[in-house]
């Protein structure tokens, strides 16, 4: 006999071998036809699959959030039986559920097209409409080769031979049609239910090896309901509509080129942004008792192999050699050239902690398939810092910064939605003693930051645990900006030292810490929050001057000169064109303020002043929208006082 408990805290007793169906039916018919999963001691388990033993049982239901993800993976397999029966002689692959769908690789000569999405989608509604029994199946491993390799699928037989020797090999069944599988699933097709859509086409590699065969991948989206589908629609059409590679092109802050992978070109536009930030970011480190400094791009390797990064970074690292047998590497971090700085001369405890802040410029190799605009590059710019601190200061320099950087994002638009706390993961330095109390004192500087953390279990960093800043933009999508590490290691490695109040030597601690992450990264984030319609402090233009007549050209540069001089990013406008033709144009550049001038304008000393996105317009004097702009463009730090 084997024990469950429910979640209402009642305990019973089933026969040994009784299926989750069996547990259900025992409470109630309805629920046995009802149930798609269940979940034992927190595993999803097939509602069909004998239970293996007693512990905490629960029931999942179709509409569980916790089934989306078996509705994605369910119908990944659905899709790849409706490639096949449409398309005999193609071979499927992987097709796993990842972040808002699934995806599945095809192996077939001819290229699929978007065109062919309608046949699959129907072919997958008939798929679900026969109602067809997912059948789990453990299969010797030798013969499993043999199935797969008299149906021509030569890639699934291969992963069946690269599987660890003690694993169980399971396929699933939907009549005829077999795929390599784990599971969980549900019972039949018709738990899918037809709130999927197909999205798009790319190409990818075998195993993610450019070496190997380059398959056809089909990307797909899931729902458990119509207008769960349709909200994520939505949101992927607003989400299109604010690509920051477009908005970036249309507002002219910067491109990116072949010759140059994952190198951003800044436009003046575009640096004149970045400066801002900069420039916020300084005056709020300043202000939270920072230090900068500016360490150097390229150093020897010996200097990376004696901080482990030569060991652990090398792929990721830009290497090269010099004439004199030197062999050099561009940073791809700037943390251990802090604990170069930290090192030069003597430290007490009396100068901790020490805050110690660069905008280091880094690069790392990223394959190229996996660059992204300026979300994902090879060379870009940390708002980096690293606090050296005892011990006994974690707790307080932790909090300390977890308010300076929910200030920070809420000041850019960006509320932090909540802050995960990374736990130990499976290969790790250190012994459990040292988690379990580094994981303590995250949690507690947490705690004493007014916030709750969510537990990531596995997600900490090899050498400690991780707190990370989950922040929501405009239309509810979540980004991590920000972090806080603690690190015993790297002191240790490099060693840092400092004279304790006994006189004697002793290891700082370190807390790597970052805000915006990296400058490119962040304010690709920032141009889809806003879509690129930036408040006035941070606009790269905050007003353009317009003229309406020639006659009023004198008067303009008059215009452009005051607000210039009042320190508002002002541009002019004398082209011989409509002015409803200049104001569309540079709605269409996201410019917050169009200030028209005309003949009357310029008699009376005024401006019209038009505000992007509305019809409407407000005459009033020069002065007075100097006051109300100048106010306005004031960066929110300095409004504080």
């Amino acid at each position: 006999m084997i024990e469950l408990k429910f979640p209402d805290g009642a305990s019973r007793e089933y026969p040994d071998g009784a299926t989750g169906r069996d547990v259900a039916a025992s409470i109630s018919p309805s629920l046995a036809k009802r149930a798609a999963l269940v979940e034992i001691n927190g595993q999803q388990w097939d509602l069909d699959r004998p239970l293996e033993s007693g512990g905490a049982f629960r029931l999942i239901m179709r509409d569980d959030p916790a089934a989306l993800e078996t509705i994605r993976h369910d119908a990944a397999h659905v899709l790849a039986q409706a490639v096949q029966e449409l398309f005999p002689g193609t071979q499927v692959t992987i097709g796993p559920a990842i972040d808002d769908g699934f995806y599945y690789d095809f192996a077939r000569d001819e290229p699929f097209s978007t065109d062919d999405f309608a046949a699959i989608e129907k072919k997958m509604a008939e798929i679900v409409d026969r109602d067809e029994k997912l059948v789990r199946q453990v299969w010797d491993r030798d013969e499993a080769i043999k199935l797969f390799e008299s149906k021509g699928e030569t890639f699934k037989a291969e992963l069946i031979r690269d599987l660890p020797a003690d694993e169980t090999i399971t396929t699933y069944a939907t009549g005829d049609w077999v795929d390599l599988c784990r599971g969980p699933h549900f019972p039949s097709t018709k738990f899918v239910g037809k709130a999927f859509k197909l999205t798009k086409l790319a190409g990818a590699y075998w195993r993610g090896d450019h070496r190997n065969p380059q398959l056809q991948r089909i990307y797909a989206t899931a729902w458990a309901s119509k207008e769960d589908l349709d909200a994520y629609l939505q949101r992927v059409e607003e989400a299109e509509k604010r690509d920051h590679r477009k908005i970036g092109r249309a507002m002219e802050l910067f491109h990116m080129q072949e010759e140059g992978r994952g190198m951003v070109f800044w436009h003046p536009k575009g640096w004149m942004l970045w400066q801002v930030i900069e420039a916020y970011m300084r005056r709020r480190l300043d202000a939270a008792g920072y230090v900068e400094v500016k360490t150097p791009q390229v150093l020897d390797r010996k200097f990376w192999e004696a901080s482990g990064h030569w060991e652990k970074y090398r792929p990721n690292m830009f290497v090269c050699e010099t004439v004199e047998g030197e062999t050099l590497s561009l940073k791809p971090m700037n943390c251990p050239g802090h604990v170069q700085i930290f090192d030069q001369g003597q430290r007490s405890y009396r100068e901790l902690p020490l805050r110690m802040a660069e905008f280091g410029a880094c690069h790392r190799y990223e394959p190229s398939g996996a660059l992204h605009g300026l979300m994902r590059v090879r060379g870009f710019t940390q708002d980096d810092a690293h606090i050296f601190c005892r011990e006994d200061q974690i707790v307080d320099e932790t909090a300390r910064f977890i308010e300076l950087a929910r200030s920070v994002h809420a000041d850019l638009g960006m509320e932090t939605a909540y802050i995960s706390l990374g736990t130990r993961p499976e290969i790790r330095a250190g012994s459990d003693e040292f988690w379990d109390k580094a994981e303590a004192l995250m949690a507690e500087a947490a705690r004493a930051a007014g916030t709750e953390p969510v537990v990531t279990e596995g997600d900490g960093a090899f050498y400690a645990p991780k707190l990370d800043f989950v922040v929501k933009d405009a239309i509810g999508r979540e980004w991590t900006c920000g972090t806080i590490q603690l690190d015993y290691v790297l002191p240790e490695r490099l060693g840092a030292e400092y004279i304790g109040q006994d006189g004697q030597k002793h290891r700082p601690v370190m807390l790597h810490r970052a805000i915006l992450g990296s400058f490119e990264r962040f304010i690709g984030i920032m141009i889809e929050n806003y879509a690129g319609a930036f408040p006035l402090w941070l606009a790269p233009t905050q007003a353009v001057v317009a003229t309406i007549v020639s006659e009023a050209d004198d008067y303009a540069r008059e215009v452009v000169a005051k607000f210039k001089a009042a320190g508002l990013r002002t541009e002019i406008d004398l082209r011989n064109e409509k002015v409803g033709y200049k104001v569309r144009e540079h709605s269409v550049a996201k410019v917050p303020v169009i200030a028209v001038v005309g003949k009357k304008e310029a008699e009376e000393g005024k401006v019209a002043i038009r505000r992007l996105g509305s019809q409407a317009q407000e005459v009033v004097t020069v002065e007075e929208a100097i006051r109300l702009l100048t106010e306005e463009a004031t960066p929110p730090d300095l409004r504080r006082g």
